[in-house]
C-alpha cells in the first residue's frame, strides 16, 4: 500500500498495491474525512475500473453516504457532475496516462475543489491505516446519472464555430471519446484508435510524449485538416497540432485560447487569465496584448485551481496540457479547448499555423529533467549565481534578465530537478541551457 498517496491523487499498479481492500477502505475515509452525504463516481475503460468501483462503493455506502454512478465518463465530465449535482465530494477512477496496469482515484470535496497531497490525501492515508471507522446511523444507496447531455449543452453553449472544420481526433483507446461525444458533430471528424481498451493498443495514452503523436500529426497532413486534437487515457488533458502537422507547444496553446476568452470580453475591465511559470514570455505578452491581466502559477493543478478561485481568473493553462475553465467549476475541461480553438480560427478566418506563427518568436531548451542525489545544494548555489536576475521563488527558483530566462524546480515525487530555459536566441538559449546543466549535473 505504501507509495500509492501521491501529491495530487491515489495511485498504483493493480492489484499489489491498489486493490479491492484497499479501495473500500479509501471509500469509508473519504466519507470520514469530508463528512460526505453524497458522492459522485467516475470511471475509465480499464478492465479493473469496475472491481475497484465496486470495492469504492461498498465503503462509501457502507460508511453512511449516497453514492451517484455517472457510469463511464471523462475527469472534466465527473468534475461538471460534482459541482452541477451539488455533491459533497466526487471519486474520478482512472491512472490517467499510466500504462494499463495501473489505476487511481483523484478526489475531490464540493464544487470540485481538489483534495491534494498537504490537503486531504495524506489525511485519507492516516484514516486507512488507522483502519477504526464510526457505525453510521444507515447505509447509503447507489444511484444512477447521465451527465452527458448536461455536459454537451455546457459546451455547445460556448460555440460560435461558423462552418465544420475537419479535426483529427486521436482518442487512444480512452476516455476522449467521452469527453466530446456530444459536440463531434460540429465538425468533421477523422477518428484515431476511438474504440475503448483499457490495454492501449496502439500507443501510450500520453500527448506529452512526442512519439505518441507521431499518427495524429501524420494524418492532419494526409486528410488536410484544420487541426488535430490527441487526449490522454482520462481527458484531463490534449495535445493539439496545427494544419501542418506541427506539435503547437502546450504553453502557446493557451495564448491561443485566451485570445478568443478575451475577444469576448465588453467589460473594458481587464479579465485575469493564469498560465504557469514555465511557459513562454509570448503567452503573457499575448494576454496583455488582447486587454486581459496576465497572472504567474506555479504547477500542478490544486495549486492552479485554488489561485485562480482567489484571482478570480476565468481561464488557466499549464506547459502540461491541463486547460481550465471557470464555467467548468474551475476545473480542466478540454472539450470546451477544442470549442475556443475552432471560435478562434472561424473568427479570424486563417490557418492555425498562421495563428501560432506570431507567438512563436522566442527559443525554449523545453523541460529537461536530471536526477540528483541532493537538491538542496545545487538550489541554493543556482540561487547565489543568478541572484544579479530578476530572481523569485514562486515553484522552486526563477531568474529573468532582459533577454532570457529560467525555472529550475524539485519533483514533487521522484530525486529529480527540472529545468527550462528560454532566450531571444537559439544560441543564448543553448549556452545558458548548458551552463545551467553543468551546475544541476556537476
Amino acid at each position: 500500500m505504501a507509495g500509492i498517496y501521491k501529491a495530487y491523487d491515489i495511485r498504483g499498479i493493480y492489484p499489489e498495491q491498489l486493490n479491492e481492500a484497499t479501495a473500500e477502505k479509501i471509500g469509508r475515509a473519504i466519507v470520514t474525512f469530508l463528512k460526505a452525504k453524497k458522492v459522485v463516481i467516475g470511471r475509465d475503460m480499464r478492465p479493473h475500473s469496475v472491481p475497484l468501483f465496486q470495492a469504492l462503493v461498498k465503503g462509501i455506502t457502507e460508511q453512511g453516504a449516497d453514492v451517484i454512478d455517472l457510469g463511464m465518463c471523462s475527469t472534466p465530465m465527473c468534475y461538471h457532475a460534482n459541482g452541477k449535482l451539488k455533491a459533497d465530494a466526487s471519486v474520478m477512477i482512472t491512472a490517467s496516462h499510466n500504462p494499463a496496469e495501473w489505476n487511481g482515484f483523484k478526489i475531490c470535496r464540493a464544487d470540485a475543489v481538489p483534495l491534494s497531497g498537504k490537503s486531504g490525501i495524506g489525511d485519507i492515508e492516516a484514516l486507512v491505516a488507522k483502519d477504526q471507522w464510526e457505525k453510521p446511523a444507515r447505509a447509503g444507496s447507489v444511484s444512477s446519472y447521465n451527465i452527458a447531455d448536461e455536459y454537451a449543452k455546457f459546451l455547445r453553449s460556448h460555440s460560435k464555430v461558423n462552418r465544420k472544420l475537419k479535426v483529427v481526433v486521436d482518442y487512444a483507446n480512452a476516455m476522449g471519446s467521452r469527453e466530446i461525444a456530444g459536440i463531434e458533430d460540429l465538425f468533421e471528424i477523422i477518428p484515431l484508435y476511438k474504440e475503448l481498451d483499457g490495454t492501449f493498443p496502439n500507443h501510450e495514452a500520453n500527448p506529452l510524449k512526442q512519439d505518441t503523436l507521431t499518427a495524429i500529426r501524420a494524418k492532419v497532413k494526409e486528410v488536410g485538416a484544420d487541426f488535430g486534437a490527441a487526449f490522454d487515457g482520462d481527458a484531463d488533458r490534449c495535445g493539439f497540432i496545427d494544419n501542418l502537422g506541427e506539435v503547437i507547444q502546450m504553453d502557446l496553446f493557451t495564448a491561443l485560447i485566451a485570445q478568443d476568452i478575451l475577444s469576448e470580453n465588453k467589460t473594458g475591465a481587464k479579465i485575469p487569465i493564469m498560465y504557469d511559470l514555465r511557459s513562454s514570455w509570448s503567452v503573457k505578452e499575448c494576454i496583455e496584448e488582447n486587454g486581459g491581466k496576465p497572472i504567474m502559477s506555479r504547477v500542478g493543478h490544486a495549486f492552479i485551481k485554488a489561485q485562480m478561485r482567489a484571482t478570480g481568473a476565468v481561464f488557466a493553462g499549464e506547459l502540461s496540457g491541463h486547460y481550465y475553465f471557470k464555467e467548468n467549476f474551475t476545473a480542466e475541461c478540454q472539450g470546451l479547448a477544442m470549442i475556443k480553438l475552432a471560435n478562434l480560427i472561424c473568427a479570424k478566418n486563417r490557418p492555425v499555423c498562421e495563428l501560432v506563427k506570431p507567438l512563436r518568436k522566442y527559443f525554449s531548451s523545453g523541460e529537461i529533467n536530471s536526477k540528483v542525489a541532493d537538491v538542496r545544494p545545487i538550489l541554493d548555489q543556482i540561487r547565489k549565481t543568478y541572484a544579479d536576475g530578476n530572481l523569485f521563488e514562486l515553484d522552486g527558483i526563477s531568474s529573468e534578465y532582459s533577454d532570457w530566462w529560467f525555472n529550475v524546480r524539485a519533483s514533487n515525487t521522484e530525486p529529480l530537478l527540472r529545468l527550462i530555459v528560454e532566450a531571444k536566441t537559439p544560441e543564448l538559449m543553448a549556452a545558458k541551457r548548458d551552463e545551467l546543466l553543468k551546475l544541476i549535473r556537476g
